[in-house]
């Protein structure tokens, strides 16, 4: 007999079990599908390219958020982590993926010594109470990783935010937008339980992202730009693109 839940993360493992194993993108069993994913270097996949998200750079010139110590989500290759160190900010990039790892540090080519450090794991682990990357954090940015996860485990992410953000910091997030000419599943949260899959990603409406980060202030929601293949910046409008800070006291 198992009566084995007794806390909150108790509750969220049981319902991480609810899903297909292959389904499984966001804990440490995940990390063999995204090696996979990112074994092929030359697939077609828009953000295997070595350019910073469009949106990323929009706030920095517009000097929404200025340099300070960074958190990335997700980081994949490491595309806005190195953006980020080249431009001053001190940043801790996470990713499930020995493979994206490896690549990130590839790409970066000795730009450890000036700023950023790749770290390979479950982000919910290495930012917990007393982890190496607890924070604070000036700013934490998240480019694909929050449309990965199942409608559960947004209560850890929310306390990923509440632990590691600093007060006034920014969160600035990328994830799939809902909608004519959006990508995702507009599934009902209650669905994918039944279904036992993600379908690839969940897609989220303007109205749905403004709830879940209701405790911030948000600074811009937008579709992200549509950037060509010849310019040195990511953009692609199935995405959205926010900005979000932190109140200044917590």
């Amino acid at each position: 007999m198992d009566r084995n839940v007794t806390t909150t993360d108790d509750v969220l493992a049981l319902m991480d079990g609810l899903f297909a194993p292959a389904a499984d993108r966001w804990t440490a069993n995940g990390a063999s599908w995204w090696d996979d994913f990112y074994a092929d270097r030359s697939k077609k996949v828009p953000f295997f390219v070595d350019k910073p998200d469009e949106s990323l750079d929009a706030y920095l010139r517009q000097g929404l958020i200025t340099p300070g110590r960074a958190l990335d989500l997700g980081c994949g290759p490491g595309r806005n982590a190195l953006h980020l160190a080249s431009l001053g900010f001190d940043v801790d990039a996470v990713d499930l993926s020995p493979e994206a790892i490896a690549w990130a540090r590839e790409r970066a080519d000795g730009a450890e010594a000036r700023g950023v450090r790749f770290h390979r794991g479950d982000a919910f682990a290495l930012t917990a109470t007393g982890a190496a990357l607890a924070g604070p954090y000036d700013l934490i940015y998240d480019s694909g990783c929050f449309h990965h996860l199942p409608p559960h485990r947004r209560v850890s992410y929310l306390a990923l935010l509440e632990r590691c953000l600093a007060p006034g910091g920014h969160y600035a997030l990328t994830c799939f937008a809902a909608g004519e000419g959006g990508m995702g599943s507009e599934l009902p949260d209650a669905e994918l339980y039944r279904t036992g899959g993600l379908q690839g990603g969940l897609a989220y409406s303007p109205e749905a992202l403004r709830h879940v980060f209701s405790g911030l202030t948000e600074i811009e929601l937008r579709r992200m730009n549509d950037e060509g293949p010849r310019s040195p910046l990511f953009g692609e409008p199935f995405l959205w693109t926010a900005l979000f800070r932190a109140p200044a006291r917590r």
